[in-house]
């Protein structure tokens, strides 16, 4: 499903950066690859939603950790005006977060697949050797 322009609305694309611009026309999900390039260019924040136990066992760097159960009580620390890309193990609990902040008016996205389809795409990981738990 497209976003609509309720759905973007607090959001201002010019304050971030011409290649942010592109994010308005995304879809909720987003590929992996997309989220290494941006993420890579400081475009978005990546937050995983993951049990501790999880991402102890792998995250991608330079990520917010917020567990899925905290989400609700953390929310007022997602930044409303920067779009912020969802991820998890397979893609199930981010695109739950990425329903209920898009609700809420976020410029919030999905990881499609996960942090499964991440590694499956050859992308890096820490720590060095680390694996994509199972949940």
């Amino acid at each position: 499903m497209r976003p609509t322009n309720a759905d973007t609305a607090p959001f201002s694309p010019l304050a971030l950066g011409s290649n942010v611009m592109a994010l308005e026309n995304l879809q909720e999900d987003v590929t992996p690859e997309r989220v290494a390039g941006l993420h890579a260019a400081g475009e978005i924040d990546l937050v995983d939603v993951r049990e501790p136990y999880e991402r102890e066992a792998g995250h991608i760097a330079d990520t917010r950790h917020v567990p899925f159960a905290q989400l609700s009580q953390q929310a007022d620390t997602v930044d409303r005006e920067r779009p912020v890309v969802f991820y998890c193990r397979s893609g199930g609990r981010s695109a739950i977060a990425t329903q209920a902040f898009r609700a809420s008016g976020y410029p919030a996205y999905n990881m499609a697949g996960g942090l499964l389809a991440w590694v499956e795409k050859g992308l890096p990981i820490r720590p060095e050797g680390g694996s994509v738990a199972d949940h």
